[in-house]
């Protein structure tokens, strides 16, 4: 019987005005005060004063995160609702002016802005994280490299940021095509162990590239803070069951990593270059491409690569078999992404102009939020 991991989310959300449907760049301090009042302990600030984040407690099973996040997206809502606001749920606004937003202006956001600029400026983005608990003396880079090939697979569930800028960008997550350029939040360097690990931290540091206290942005990572690994590589979810699947897949894949190795490959350099290339694909194509299955590479699409890793890794708890059940549910009917942009074009059609159809999507994204 494999031993249940403990497990936390994070979400990130950007603040929309009712009524143009805008991110409202410059949130007045009583709406600060509201999210934080609101949230309590569980809000955390962003890099935007246009964005928070809610970050869970410990879970035990996806009912308590349904649960959590249900409450409090529902306790946001309504008095955010009051000063005229709400939730955008999605990884990216349709037309949002990222230039004018305002920067938050504590000492470790100054310091992402001073030594990213433009490139932090533009990163008006959500994302979801996923935090599993792992047991005193895990090798988390070993666990990492166990995982590592899967994870395209959750960020094609996801995608949630095909449009920037009032356009359609040609990616389902152009979130992940912002983060690219990040230094350190693609895949993970390819480091052999935890002692591998600790040799490039020390490196980057010596050389000035990483501060003592600094952090990885990986697609995956051993969080610094928490005895976990922490999933990054996903867009934020509209629909809270979106995300707690992608939650529950995650859970499953590190359970099944840390108590058994059947039908694991190696991160062989070959498996490596296989990954990256499935990550390109998931971001630009999302559902509709074609990847590298795990048996010799052949040709898979989005369903049929689930089906894989249901095969090698068969769920064993309920929470598992809901989250493969739901995954098949995103992959048949479509991701945020898709039904973002068929929003748009059908308001297009409708004979709505440009701005009109992006306001469309907007107002879809905050009812998938449930607002």
């Amino acid at each position: 019987m494999v031993a249940a991991c403990t497990f936390g989310i994070e979400e990130e959300y950007l603040l929309v005005d009712l009524a143009s449907g805008q991110v409202q760049a410059r949130p007045s301090q009583a709406v600060a005060r509201c999210c934080q009042k609101v949230l309590g302990e569980h809000f955390a600030e962003e890099m935007f004063c246009s964005q928070i984040e809610l970050v869970s407690p410990v879970f035990d099973n996806l009912h308590q995160a349904r649960n959590f996040f249900a409450e409090h997206r529902l306790r946001l809502n309504e008095a955010l609702a009051e000063e005229g606001l709400g939730l955008y749920c999605a990884a990216s606004h349709p037309n949002a002016p990222w230039r004018r937003q305002q920067a938050r202006r504590t000492a470790h956001f100054r310091q992402l802005f001073d030594d990213y600029q433009a490139v932090a400026q533009r990163s008006l983005l959500s994302g979801l994280h996923v935090h599993v608990g792992v047991p005193a003396g895990c090798d988390r880079m070993q666990l990492i490299n166990r995982l590592l090939y899967w994870l395209p697979l959750l960020l094609v569930l996801s995608t949630s940021s095909p449009l920037w800028c009032g356009q359609a960008t040609g990616y389902q997550s152009y979130r992940r095509v912002v983060c690219g350029e990040w230094p350190h939040m693609g895949l993970p360097e390819p480091l052999a162990d935890w002692n591998a690990y600790l040799r490039y931290r020390a490196l980057l540091q010596r050389t000035g590239a990483l501060a003592v206290d600094g952090n990885f942005w990986w697609a995956v990572r051993p969080s610094r803070r928490f005895p976990t690994v922490e999933l990054r590589i996903c867009d934020a979810c509209p629909r809270l069951e979106d995300g707690l699947a992608i939650a529950g897949l995650f859970r499953h894949l590190v359970e099944q990593a840390l108590h058994t190795r059947d039908g694991t490959r190696p991160m062989t350099r070959e498996l490596r270059w296989v990954t990256q290339e499935n990550y390109w694909r998931a971001y630009r194509y999302g559902r509709q491409g074609t990847f590298l299955g795990v048996h010799d590479e052949q040709a898979v699409n989005a369903a049929g690569w689930l089906a894989q890793l249901q095969a090698l890794r068969p769920p064993v708890t309920v929470d598992a078999e809901r989250s493969f059940r739901h995954a098949e549910r995103i992959l048949s009917e479509g991701t945020s992404a898709e039904r973002q942009l068929a929003r748009f074009d059908q308001a297009r059609a409708q004979g709505l102009d440009v701005r009109g159809a992006l306001r469309a999507v907007v107002e879809q994204v905050l009812r998938d939020s449930g607002h």
